[in-house]
C-alpha cells in the first residue's frame, strides 16, 4: 500500500477540486475523494440532449482517450509491489441471480459494458471503456480516473460525462446515463497518482431519447435551442422564393435561386446536340460499331493510368486491370460517344429548421436495466482474468488493428509480480498479456467471470498500455491493484443514491 506524504517542513501543492479541503475531509484519515459532476435533474438533462442532438451527432463525433502518447508506451518494470492492506473481500453482481451457469464455446460479451463521453478540458469529445457494477441504488459505474478527471489542467472532472451501456455506432440501445457524483482515490484526485487509477461514478436514471414530433422554428429559435434538431433543405417555387426575397428587403438569407443542369441524350443531328464519352467495359466497347450514331467507339477513346496495388485490389470496373511486362499495376478505361442536350434549369430553395421536443423517456435504474458487474479487492494475482474494452488507437508504430466500434476481450493470468513504470510513476500495477490499444482504457478486469450469466467480479481498470518486447506494439496494459482503499472509494460511492432525471 502506497501513501503520499507531505515532507516535513515542506509542502505539496493540492490541486483540483479538494485542494481546499485538505483540513476538512480529503485528509491523510480519508481515501475518498468526491467531486460532482451534474449537480441537477435539469442540468443532467442538458446534458444527455448534447449528446443525443441531431441523431447522436456528438456521440458519433467523440474520438478515444489519447491520454498516453506513443512516447509513454514503454517497458513496464519489475519493481515495487502492492501490499494487501486488509482481508480479501467481494461485493456479488446483480442482474443474473437465477440463471444457471452452463459451459458455452464463444466469448458471451458482459450487457454491462459500454463507453463513457465526456469533453474534456480542450473542448475535445473522447470516450473510454467502463462497466456497471453493484450498488445499493443499481447506479454505479466503474472506469479509469483519468476517463472522469481531468489530469491535462489538473482542475475538475471530465464535463458532460456520460455512460452509454451497449453503445453501437449512434446506438444507446439501453439510454444514455448521466454522472451525477464522482469518486476516485484522494492520492488520484490531488496528486494524479496512477496507482490509483480508478474511479466509481453515479449516474441518474438513464434517459432514452427519441420518438417526439419535429416542430418547425425559427433560425433564432434553432440556435438557441440545446435539444434534439434537425435542419433540411428543401425546394420551394418561385413565388415563394420571390415572398422570401421581399420580406427580407430583397436579401434571401434563408432562401436562394440555384441552377441545375438537365442532360438528356438525342440523336447526332440533333439542333446543339454535343458529344459526350461514356465509359463502358472492354466487352462492351470491343463490340461497339464505329460510326456517328450513340454508343459507337469514340476515336482515341482510351485511357490507361498505373494505379497502386492497394488501388488495383480495391478496383472494382468498368475499367480493364492488367499487370504489364514490367510489373505496373494498370486499369485502362474505355468510352462510347453519345450525343446530349443540356438545359439549365433554375431552382429554388430554403432552409428549414426542426426542433424534437416531447422526446425523452426514463429508462429505469443502470443495474435494472443492463445488471451490474461484482467488484473484489485484495485477491492474489497469478489469476485468470478476462478483460473487456473498445480499443481503438494505432499502435506506437502506426499499425491500427483495431476501429473501436466493437468491444473486445483478453484472457490470461495476471502477473505475478506487480509492475512499475518510471514514466507514469506507478509502482504498483497489475500486467496482462494483451494487446488493446487506447479506447479500451476503463474497461473492466473480471475475474471469475461467468460466460453464461456474463457477471463476474471487476479486479482492476485497464490504465495503460505497453510494449515489453520493444516493437513498437502493445503487447501488456496494466491496471491498479485492487486494495482495500480501493474498496473504501467502491463502497462510498455504492452507498449514494442519484435519482432520476424525468
Amino acid at each position: 500500500m502506497k501513501r503520499i506524504l507531505i515532507p516535513a517542513g515542506g509542502a505539496i501543492l493540492a490541486t483540483g477540486l479538494l485542494a481546499a479541503g485538505l483540513a476538512g475531509t480529503a485528509t491523510a484519515a480519508s481515501d475518498v475523494a468526491s467531486d460532482p459532476m451534474a449537480k441537477s435533474a435539469a442540468d443532467a438533462k442538458a446534458i444527455a440532449e448534447f449528446w443525443a442532438g441531431t441523431n447522436n451527432a456528438a456521440l458519433k463525433a467523440a474520438k478515444e482517450s489519447n491520454v498516453w502518447d506513443s512516447g509513454d508506451v514503454a517497458k513496464l518494470q519489475s519493481k515495487g509491489g502492492y501490499s494487501a492492506d486488509s482481508k480479501p473481500g467481494s461485493s456479488v453482481p446483480i442482474g443474473q441471480e437465477k440463471k444457471t451457469s452452463t459451459k458455452v464455446q464463444n466469448v458471451n460479451m458482459p450487457k454491462t459494458i459500454g463507453k463513457v463521453f465526456f469533453v474534456n478540458s480542450k473542448g475535445e469529445k473522447k470516450w473510454c471503456s467502463a462497466t456497471s457494477v453493484q450498488s445499493k441504488y443499481r447506479n454505479l459505474v466503474a472506469t479509469a480516473g483519468h476517463c472522469v478527471y481531468d489530469t491535462a489542467t489538473n482542475s475538475d472532472v471530465m464535463s458532460k460525462w456520460v455512460f452509454v451501456p451497449g453503445y453501437y455506432q449512434g446506438k444507446t440501445p439501453f439510454g444514455i446515463y448521466v454522472g451525477k457524483q464522482a469518486f476516485t482515490h484522494y492520492d488520484f484526485d490531488v496528486y494524479e497518482d496512477y496507482d490509483r487509477d480508478y474511479a466509481f461514478v453515479t449516474v441518474y436514471n438513464g434517459i432514452q431519447l427519441g420518438g417526439g414530433s419535429a416542430k418547425q422554428v425559427s433560425k433564432a429559435d434553432f440556435d438557441k435551442f440545446q435539444g434534439i434538431k434537425d435542419a433540411k433543405d428543401v425546394a420551394i417555387t418561385e413565388a415563394e422564393y420571390q415572398k422570401c426575397k421581399d420580406l427580407n428587403g430583397g436579401e434571401t438569407p434563408d432562401c436562394w435561386a440555384k441552377t441545375d443542369s438537365k442532360i438528356d441524350v438525342v440523336g447526332p443531328d440533333y439542333p446543339g446536340a454535343i458529344k459526350a464519352l461514356t465509359e463502358v467495359a472492354k466487352e462492351q466497347y470491343d463490340a461497339a460499331p464505329t460510326g456517328k450514331a450513340n454508343g459507337t467507339k469514340a476515336p482515341a477513346a482510351t485511357k490507361t493510368e498505373n494505379v497502386t496495388k492497394t488501388e488495383y485490389d480495391a478496383y472494382k470496373g468498368p475499367g480493364y486491370r492488367k499487370i504489364d511486362s514490367k510489373g505496373n499495376f494498370t486499369i485502362t478505361h474505355y468510352f462510347v460517344k453519345n450525343w446530349v442536350k443540356k438545359t439549365d434549369i433554375k431552382g429554388y430553395y430554403k432552409t428549414v429548421f426542426y426542433i424534437v421536443e416531447g422526446f425523452a423517456k426514463d429508462a429505469g435504474r443502470l443495474g435494472d436495466v443492463v445488471g451490474g458487474q461484482g467488484v473484489s479487492w485484495n485477491q492474489p494475482t497469478g489469476k485468470y482474468v478476462r478483460v473487456f474494452g473498445y480499443p481503438a488507437a494505432a499502435h506506437p508504430d502506426g499499425h491500427k488493428n483495431y476501429t473501436g466500434i466493437t468491444p473486445k476481450w483478453c484472457y490470461g493470468k495476471t502477473s505475478k509480480k506487480v509492475v512499475g513504470s518510471a514514466a507514469k510513476k506507478i509502482e504498483e500495477h497489475v500486467a496482462l498479456k494483451c494487446a488493446m490499444t487506447e479506447g479500451a482504457d476503463g474497461g473492466p478486469w473480471l475475474l471469475n467471470y461467468s460466460n453464461t450469466k456474463r457477471l463476474g467480479y471487476v479486479n482492476g481498470v485497464t490504465s495503460t498500455f505497453n510494449d515489453q518486447d520493444g516493437n513498437k506494439r502493445v503487447d501488456y496494459i496494466s491496471s491498479p491493484y485492487f486494495d482495500g482503499e480501493t474498496a473504501a472509494v467502491y463502497k462510498s460511492a455504492a452507498n449514494v443514491w442519484s435519482g432520476k432525471i424525468l
